[in-house]
C-alpha cells in the first residue's frame, strides 16, 4: 500500500470512530487553527512574497485577513448549523415529523491551486473540517515556501488522521484521485477541473470545482470613468493579474472609452508609480512557463498602456491593449495575467450576445448607474458571481456563496456555503405509531378515492 493510500485509509478508519460528530472539536480545532495562523502570519507574508512578489499590503487583504474572516464567521455560528432542523410535513403525513441532519462527507481531499496559494487552501479547509470532515489537503508545487508553511500549520493543529498535507507534482495529484475520498474540491484551471471530474465519475464521488473562463466587465455610457478605471485597476492587476475572477477583458460603451483608456493610465500610475515594473506593489507572474505564455498573447497587439517587462524578475507592467475583435489569441483564452484587452460596443445587444455565445464566466462586472441597464444584464447573461461598480469584492463577504456556473465551475463555498458544500443534508421522516392509515395499503377499502383527495 502506498503511503498516500494509507493516509486515506488512516482518515477512513478515524472518521469512522465518530470523532468528528460532535461540533466541540471541531470549534477546538478552527479556534487552533486561527492560532496556528496568527502565530506565523510573518511567516506566511514572506513566503507569498518570495513564490509571487506579494507586497504585505495585498497579501494581509487578498490571503490572510480574508481566512480570518471566514474562520470567525463560521465558528460563531456552527453549532446553530450543525444542528437538525425539523421541516414541515405534508397532509399525507399526519402524525409524522421531517428532519434534516447535517452529516459531514467523511474524507475530503482539497486541491488548491498556486495563484492565491494560502487562502485557497485554508479557506475550503475551514468548511470542511466545520462540517466534520476529515481532509487531505494538496498545496500547489509551483509555491514551494508556502507550501511548507502550510505543512507546518496544519501540522501543528491536527493529527494526520484528521488533517494533512500531501505534497508533489501531477503525479501525486493522478495518485490522489484514485483515491476513495468521500468529496473532492478542486480550484484551478478548466482543463485541470476536467481531469478531476473524470476521475471524481468513476468513482461516483460529488465534487466543487471552482474554475476560472474569461470574465467581462461592461463599462455603460453612464457610468464615472474615474471611479470605474480605479476599481477595474484594482481588481485586474492584484496579484499581477493571476487572479480567477480578475476582469479578463473590458467591454466599453464607445462614448467614454477615450476616457476610460486616460484615467485607467492615471490609475495605474497612481497604485503603481510611474514605473510601475519596479514597483513593490506589483507581483510577479509565478514562473517563466506562464510569463512566456503571457509574452505570446502579447504578440501582435499594441499596447495603449503599459507594455514593459522584465525576463529576469518575471514581471509584466499593467497593459491595457485595444482589440477590434475576438479573433486575437489575447480573446481566446483566460489571461491569467496584468494584460487587459478592451473591446468598444455602440449598443448593449452586441454585448448580452457576444458574452452568452461563449462558456458561462466565473465573474462579471458591470459601471452603470442605470437601473434597466443593470437589470438587463443582470438577467439575460449568466455568470457565477459578481459586482455592479465594483470589481472582485463579492468574493470577501461570507454572507455571499462564491462559485462558477458551467465551464466556470460546479458549487460554491464561503461561509454557511462552505459549511453545505462539506456536509450531506440527510432527510429523516420519524412516524408515528400511534395510529396506521390503512388505505395506503393494498386491497384497503375506498383506499383509491381517499388517495386521490389527498393528493388533489
Amino acid at each position: 500500500m502506498s503511503e498516500i493510500a494509507e493516509i486515506v485509509r488512516k482518515q477512513k478508519r478515524w472518521f469512522a470512530g465518530g470523532a468528528t460528530r460532535g461540533t466541540e472539536l471541531r470549534l477546538r480545532k478552527l479556534n487552533e487553527l486561527l492560532g496556528a495562523i496568527k502565530a506565523r502570519e510573518k511567516q506566511v507574508m514572506e513566503a507569498l512574497s518570495q513564490d509571487l512578489g506579494k507586497s504585505e499590503r495585498e497579501a494581509y487583504m487578498s490571503e490572510i485577513g480574508i481566512v480570518y474572516e471566514e474562520i470567525r464567521f463560521i465558528r460563531k455560528r456552527l453549532r446553530k448549523w450543525a444542528k437538525p432542523r425539523k421541516v414541515k410535513t405534508a397532509l399525507t403525513h399526519v402524525g409524522s415529523g421531517g428532519y434534516i441532519v447535517s452529516e459531514p462527507y467523511g474524507t475530503a481531499l482539497i486541491i488548491a491551486p498556486f495563484n492565491y496559494p494560502f487562502q485557497l487552501a485554508i479557506s475550503p479547509l475551514v468548511g470542511a473540517i466545520a462540517a466534520g470532515n476529515t481532509v487531505v489537503l494538496k498545496p500547489s508545487e509551483l509555491t514551494p515556501r508556502v507550501e511548507e508553511v502550510l505543512r507546518e500549520i496544519v501540522s501543528a493543529v491536527f493529527p494526520p488522521e484528521h488533517a494533512v498535507t500531501v505534497h508533489g507534482g501531477a503525479e501525486t495529484s493522478r495518485e490522489l484521485l484514485e483515491q476513495p475520498f468521500d468529496y473532492i474540491f478542486f480550484t484551478g484551471s478548466v482543463p485541470v477541473g476536467k481531469v478531476v471530474m473524470e476521475a471524481a465519475a468513476k468513482q461516483l464521488i460529488p465534487v466543487t470545482l471552482e474554475l476560472g473562463g474569461k470574465s467581462p466587465c461592461i463599462v455603460h455610457r453612464d457610468a464615472d470613468p474615474k471611479l470605474a478605471a480605479r476599481r477595474i485597476a484594482f481588481g485586474k492587476f492584484m496579484n499581477a493579474g493571476q487572479t480567477c475572477i480578475a476582469p479578463d477583458y473590458i467591454y466599453v460603451h464607445r462614448d467614454v472609452k477615450a476616457r476610460l483608456l486616460e484615467e485607467l493610465d492615471g490609475a495605474i500610475k497612481a497604485f503603481y508609480g510611474p514605473e510601475p515594473i519596479r514597483s513593490p506593489e506589483l507581483g510577479r507572474i509565478v514562473n517563466e512557463r506562464h510569463y512566456r505564455r503571457l509574452v505570446g498573447l502579447l504578440e501582435g497587439t499594441e499596447a495603449v498602456i503599459g507594455g514593459e517587462r522584465d525576463p529576469e524578475t518575471l514581471k509584466i507592467a499593467p497593459t491595457v491593449v485595444s482589440v477590434a475583435d475576438w479573433g486575437q489569441p489575447v480573446m481566446g483564452e483566460e489571461i491569467f495575467g496584468p494584460v487587459l484587452p478592451v473591446l468598444e460596443y455602440e449598443s448593449l445587444d452586441e454585448v448580452v450576445a457576444q458574452v452568452n455565445a461563449r462558456p458561462k464566466p466565473l465573474a462579471l462586472y458591470l459601471f452603470t448607474r442605470e437601473k434597466l441597464t443593470e437589470k438587463r444584464v443582470l438577467e439575460t447573461i449568466p455568470f457565477g458571481g459578481g459586482c455592479v461598480n465594483d470589481t472582485l469584492m463579492h468574493i470577501a463577504t461570507p454572507y455571499l456563496p462564491f462559485g462558477g456556473v458551467g465551464a466556470s465551475g460546479i458549487g460554491s463555498y464561503h461561509g454557511l456555503y462552505s459549511f453545505k458544500t462539506f456536509t450531506h443534508e440527510k432527510s429523516v421522516l420519524k412516524q408515528t405509531v400511534r395510529f396506521d392509515f390503512s388505505f395506503r395499503y393494498p386491497s384497503a377499502k375506498n383506499g383509491l378515492a381517499i388517495l386521490r383527495k389527498l393528493f388533489r
